[in-house]
């Protein structure tokens, strides 16, 4: 099955929250069962982009882990721009309100860089399956909107 880079990056963070995933060659198994085509060098960039590490778990055994961020810190401004410039597709506004749109299954990993990016201008996210609601601070729905915007380098 032929999915995106998003979709295939969902799945593989779903595996790895799922079962103890030891190597990348038995990723490209697991997802092979899902009728999933990526080869190892795929799975390794999916790995790293994802900012999956190997943690030792009881039995002495490593399997790979995407650490969970704590709330508290605050993510670069860089990391905010590679996330919006890869998944983010569209953004409007309505007064302090901002909807932002992604592909299928990729809006939990921008809201959540988001809201781990401390922008001044914003107070929180929800987010759904594609879509994004970013509530702005008072009065600066036109500036966060433009902010993003220019962060994911989609034109004004």
């Amino acid at each position: 099955m032929t999915m995106s880079k998003a979709q295939r990056q969902h799945r593989v963070a779903q595996l790895l929250a799922e079962q103890g995933v030891s190597s990348q060659g038995q990723l490209v198994e697991l997802l092979a069962e899902d009728d999933i085509t990526a080869t190892q060098a795929t799975v390794s960039r999916d790995l790293e982009d994802l900012g999956a590490i190997k943690v030792r778990v009881p039995g002495g055994n490593t399997v790979y882990a995407i650490p969970e961020l704590p709330t508290e810190q605050i993510a670069p401004e860089d990391h905010l721009k590679r996330v919006l410039g890869e998944w983010m597709v569209d953004a409007q506004r309505s007064g302090d309100l901002v909807v932002l749109r992604t592909p299928p299954g990729s809006a939990h990993v921008v809201a959540s860089a988001i809201d781990r990016s401390g922008l001044s201008r914003m107070i929180g996210t929800v987010a759904g399956d594609d879509t994004i609601l970013v509530i702005a601070s008072e009065d600066d729905g036109a500036d966060l909107i433009q902010h993003l915007r220019e962060l994911a380098g989609l034109g004004l």
